[in-house]
């Protein structure tokens, strides 16, 4: 018996080995299905995330610029360079936010607010060009930008503030009608009837009259008509709020309407401190009244 015993254990150990060897080949072959599942599915997440948006294709502005002073070249320059990192940033948003939004949300979230920005520093330009020079006009048509194939871009009703907002700046004559609150003006706001009453809220933005020192009378018609046109900005902010209600994400009323109404102000203001500088003091540290806000 002693000797029959280890020839037992060994056919054990060979049959116990051979279970444990199925076991694991079983465990290859399953681990090899469920790898291949995996691969799989990565690949189709790839594809996802690599399908393009599309680009933001913008006017060339360089190409469209008269002599430069050589006083103004290095500011020109900067914004210039200035205006290709507002392109790339804006097609880092697009890329971020594929899939977010409704129809209209390239236009409102992306597009919109790039035109303002670039609005503004087609500005800088064209009045750095002008101080030494004469000041090239109607390059703010070349702020809006479209997007190309990949992407559908909305280009309806929605962007029609903004342009609206554009022509008012070439149109001299208009009233200042900014109302003021009840702690003595410390803000520019629009007609409470038409957002308040869709419950959206109303853009309260900083007075900037209250704030500007003393006028030159030769100044004083350029600076009335902009700070109308501040006045006239806040109201079509007002209504594409009140028309897009619902519209976006969280983000959206920042993005689409508080932004790109922040950027034409810097530049209305800007144009306020300059006329005023011709044949004055020019006011510094305006451009902190830009921001507005959303009072509910």
């Amino acid at each position: 018996m002693s000797r029959a015993l280890p020839k037992y254990n060994k056919r054990r150990v060979v049959v116990i080995g051979a279970a444990a060897a199925l076991a694991l080949s079983g465990a290859v072959v399953v681990n090899s299905a469920l790898a291949g599942e995996s691969s799989k599915s990565s690949g189709s997440t790839n594809a996802k995330t690599l399908a393009s948006p599309g680009t933001i294709s913008c006017p060339d502005v360089a190409s469209q610029l008269p002599a430069i002073p050589a006083s103004a070249q290095a500011e020109v320059d900067r914004n210039l360079a200035l205006l290709q990192t507002q392109i790339a940033e804006a097609n880092k948003r697009l890329v971020d936010t594929v899939g977010q939004g409704g129809a209209n949300f390239v236009q409102n979230a992306i597009l919109g607010p790039l035109e303002g920005k670039r609005v503004s520093t087609i500005d800088r330009i064209a009045i750095s060009i002008g101080r030494q020079g004469t000041k090239p006009q109607g390059l703010d048509a070349l702020a809006p930008c479209a997007l190309d194939a990949g992407g559908v871009a909305d280009t309806g009703a929605d962007a029609g503030g903004d342009a609206a907002g554009d022509e008012a700046e070439a149109t001299p004559g208009a009233e200042e009608t900014a109302a003021e609150g009840a702690d003595g003006g410390a803000a520019e706001t629009g007609d409470d009837t038409g957002a308040d009453a869709a419950g959206v809220g109303t853009i309260s933005c900083p007075d900037v009259a209250s704030q500007l020192p003393e006028i030159p009378a030769t100044a004083q018609a350029e600076v009335d008509r902009n700070l109308a046109l501040l006045q006239t900005q806040i109201d079509e902010a007002n209504t594409r709020l009140q028309n897009t209600v619902g519209q976006g994400g969280a983000n959206f009323v920042q993005n689409a309407i508080l932004g790109p109404l922040a950027d034409k102000r810097v530049s209305t203001i800007d144009r306020i401190a300059i006329s005023i500088g011709r044949k004055g003091t020019k006011p510094q540290g305006l451009d902190a009244l830009a921001a507005c806000t959303l009072n509910k």
